[in-house]
C-alpha cells in the first residue's frame, strides 16, 4: 500500500499548488478567493481520485483487461457528483459562469491528468508488487 500513500501525499501536494495558483489569480483579479465552493471542489477531487485510485489498484491484476473501464466509470462518478452537488449550487442565481465552471473544473482537471499518469504506471507494471 505503499503506492496508494505516495498517491495520496504526491496528489495533495499538487492540488495544494494548483489551489494556491488558483486562488492567487482569482485574488489577482479582484474575485473572493473562497468562493463558488471551491474549497469543497477541491477536497471532493481529491477523495473521489482517492478512492479510484484504491480501487484500481486493489482490482490491477484481477481484472487487468477492466482497468481503463474502471478509470471511466470513476471519471464518470466524477461528473454525477458535479452534477448532483455543484451544479444545482452554481445555478442558485439562474447561470453558471466562467469562475464557478474553474471552480470544480480546475481541480478536475489536475486530478484527471494525475490519474491517468498514475493509471499508465499501473498497466505498464509487468510483474506484481
Amino acid at each position: 500500500m505503499a503506492k496508494v500513500f505516495d498517491f495520496r501525499l504526491k496528489l495533495f501536494l499538487v492540488l495544494l499548488s494548483v489551489l494556491i495558483i488558483h486562488t492567487l489569480f482569482l485574488y489577482f483579479l479582484g474575485f473572493s478567493v473562497f468562493s463558488n465552493y471551491i474549497i469543497l471542489a477541491y477536497i471532493v477531487n481529491y477523495i473521489l481520485a482517492v478512492i479510484i485510485y484504491i480501487f484500481i489498484y486493489r482490482f490491477r491484476i484481477k481484472y487487468h483487461h477492466l482497468i481503463g473501464f474502471l478509470f471511466m466509470f470513476g471519471s464518470f462518478l466524477k461528473f454525477l457528483v458535479f452534477f448532483l452537488i455543484f451544479h444545482p449550487k452554481y445555478l442558485n442565481d439562474g447561470k453558471t459562469t466562467k469562475f464557478e465552471f474553474a471552480a470544480f473544473f480546475i481541480p478536475y482537471i489536475s486530478c484527471l491528468i494525475f490519474e491517468t499518469k498514475a493509471l499508465i504506471k499501473i498497466l505498464n507494471v509487468k510483474s506484481v508488487d
